[in-house]
């Protein structure tokens, strides 16, 4: 069983099109430049992904490790006080205003609450704190004044799962913000490569901004361009996988631009996502969280 539909991050685009008919009518001439091109007939990349993961060893791999599913940084309950701080959030602007500890662990377990489990290595506070200080600017920062380790839930391949993480302190905040404590793991080898960039309309996803609480949805970042009307999203699903197309709506030639954008657009699921792997169709593999 599959299923295909089609999602964009903005309201039908029937009216503009009606708009350029409009246009046409007045006679300026110039309605062909602004002429949308229809969007892409994704199902059939969507099908070929679909079918060279499902059964795969890929996907036993994926199914059988740890792989998140959301943003490895959880941020403070009071987050942020103003735009300064959220600004220099953004860009992972930190400075350090304190000790680090030391800790003599060197694994960690992963736990779901079938009972399942990993031992991974840990990562210290500082190689942690390295990871989320990603921005060398002298303003704005958020200060960091110590750390401690313990424990979060995170959404992963096999569902919520308990992991380890180092909780900093923020000057100014009463909770602390957490980041994951163990290495982004290396995705299992594609059974299949990436779509011809010449063909199909097909763009490459962002990233992973969000699996609903209940499955039934996905959040996405997908990239756009400056001469369309936002990035919309396809989804195929199958029983083993969800495979999501992302591509621009309304897309129109003449002089552009060569910014890539990109919005947040969410995907309606039939059914729950569950362990089924999460495709992005351009590139044949998983669509990666944030780090």
């Amino acid at each position: 069983m599959s299923r295909t539909m089609r999602t964009t991050a903005s309201r039908t685009v029937r009216l503009l099109a009606a708009l350029g008919l409009l246009a046409a009518g007045c006679g300026t001439g110039a309605a062909s430049e602004d002429r949308s091109d229809p969007a892409p007939d994704t199902e059939p990349r969507a099908r070929e992904v679909a079918k060279a993961w499902d059964g795969s060893p890929a996907a036993e791999i994926w199914r059988k490790g740890y792989f998140p599913m959301a943003d490895l940084v959880q941020l403070p309950d009071d987050a942020f006080h103003n735009d300064v701080d959220k600004e220099a959030y953004l860009m992972r602007n930190f400075v350090l205003r304190g000790e680090l500890p030391e800790t003599s662990a060197k694994d960690a377990k992963v736990t779901w609450p079938n009972g399942d489990s990993l031992t991974l290595p840990l990562a210290g506070a500082r190689e942690t704190y390295k990871r989320l200080d990603r921005a060398d600017s002298p303003a704005p920062r958020l200060t960091v004044t110590g750390a401690k380790l313990g424990e979060t839930t995170l959404a992963t391949s096999r569902g919520p799962a308990t992991v380890p993480a180092w909780l900093f302190t923020l000057e100014g905040y009463d909770t602390p913000l957490k980041r994951v404590a163990l290495s982004s793991p290396k995705h299992p080898e594609p059974p299949i490569g990436p779509a011809d960039h010449l063909s199909g309309g097909l763009w490459e996803l962002n990233r992973l901004v969000e699996v609903a609480a209940d499955g039934r949805s996905v959040t996405v970042l997908a990239h756009h361009g400056s001469c369309d009307d936002g990035p919309g999203v396809d989804v195929l699903e199958t029983d083993g996988s969800v495979v999501l197309s992302g591509y621009r709506v309304g897309a129109r030639g003449g002089i552009c631009t060569t910014d890539l954008r990109s919005k947040k657009v969410k995907v309606t699921l039939e059914r729950p996502l569950g362990d089924r792997i999460l495709l992005d169709a351009f590139t044949g593999r998983p669509v990666r969280a944030a780090e």
